[in-house]
């Protein structure tokens, strides 16, 4: 059965602005249906890194905060710290940099809350029992909401093809560990050439995974005297990466998952954590504009690949992504981005930028599982 894609363009007039037509978006949706009265709202956004420039402005979250309110919830905006070491790794970085980035309460509406706490480490062992996931680990705030509403910039990215409503809630809703689960099946990797043994990852690890052991014949050393370098014990290791942010030589790398299709599959199965128990209670929007090639979390935003489309809506997170991706490719590439050399002829935006990727492998998986459909009927406001 064909879910229902909520579509509005982005044309304004005098008589209805485009504050005005995104709340009329969320309320054709159903927002009056998946928010009760007094329902602690979770409001799942990427606040973008420091530098970027391609994340939602806050300006244009307001009106769904206010939908929210006139429903008769309570919403906070929220995200769960980045697993890498950048702007966002702890709740007082995340938080400032949120700020810097227009997300004040004087703008938003709402308060902000880190939902997975100062460390990354407040989280809730969500059963799910799927193909590579027994329990999903998902960031608290947002498992304790009473409903969830999802605002997803959707653009390219480089591990599942693009990003839309599917990755902010898999892999953006997991606590640090969670987001080590999906990346990673294997413990941190360690830089020799950066570790000094100075053993703060030892004070750091909960798990006795780490230790420090004379370093092998030949190995490249920061300095002639460090004899000794960190080893991690990957049966001990429960691969929640606070070594990785405590680190104070960036010696810890996060193991980068290579089997691309089993990426998509974990963070498909985390959205299913995240869904569970929030069937009815969810709203997922994504906004279709600077369709930049990569993520939100570099600390900066190529041109985008195709003109702005407009924002959507749905209650099913699979038909929403699916809608996005054919609007994408449906428009002409911009010869003023990265696909300028293939412009005249460009079906499949996303496999012109990432040609080793299937992105409709994370469509598949999600039906699969139940997340959703695929087919969909393109409401157009």
């Amino acid at each position: 059965m064909a879910s229902k894609v909520y579509f509005t363009d982005l044309r304004a007039t005098d008589h209805k602005s485009l504050l005005d037509k995104i709340r009329g978006l969320v309320e054709a949706a159903g927002m009056n249906t998946i928010v009760r009265k007094r329902a602690l709202t979770a409001i799942k956004i990427h606040f973008g890194e420091r530098g970027n420039t391609a994340f939602i402005r806050p300006l244009l979250v307001r009106p769904i905060v206010d939908a929210v309110k006139e429903a008769g919830g309570k919403p906070f905006l929220t995200d769960a710290g980045t697993l890498y070491v950048g702007t966002r790794g702890n709740a007082v970085d995340h938080l400032t940099t949120a700020t810097l980035n227009g997300f004040a309460y004087s703008v938003v509406g709402a308060p902000l809350i880190i939902a997975d706490g100062l460390d990354g480490r407040d989280e809730v062992a969500v059963p799910i029992g799927l193909k590579h996931c027994k329990d999903a680990y998902i960031a608290s705030a947002i498992v304790k909401a009473d409903a969830l509403v999802s605002i997803a910039h959707f653009k390219l990215h480089e591990a599942s093809g693009f990003g839309g409503t599917i990755k902010n809630l898999g892999m953006g809703s997991a606590s640090r560990r969670g987001k080590m689960a999906q990346h990673s099946e294997v413990a941190p990797e360690v830089v020799s050439m950066k570790c000094v043994a100075c053993g703060t990852c030892l004070e750091q690890c909960a798990h006795g995974a780490i230790r420090l052991t004379k370093r092998p014949e030949g190995a490249p050393r920061p300095k002639p005297e460090v004899e000794k370098i960190v080893k991690i014990d990957p049966k001990r290791c429960a691969g929640c990466a606070r070594c990785i942010h405590a680190c104070p030589h960036g010696a810890l790398e996060i193991n980068w998952e290579k089997d691309l299709p089993r990426f998509m599959e974990r963070m498909v199965e985390y959205t299913a954590g995240v869904m569970r128990g929030k069937e009815g209670r969810s709203l997922f929007v994504n906004f279709v504009t600077h369709v930049s090639p990569a993520c939100d979390c570099y600390p900066f935003a190529d041109a985008p690949i195709v003109p702005d489309v407009g924002i959507v809506a749905s209650q099913d997170p699979v038909a929403i992504d699916q809608a996005c991706a054919d609007l994408v490719n449906e428009q002409p590439a911009l010869v003023s981005s990265c696909l300028k050399d293939v412009a005249g002829d460009c079906p499949d935006k996303f496999r012109a930028v990432y040609p080793r990727i299937d992105w409709t492998h994370q469509l598949d998986y999600a039906v699969s599982v139940g997340l959703g459909s695929r087919s969909y009927e393109l409401v157009r406001l």
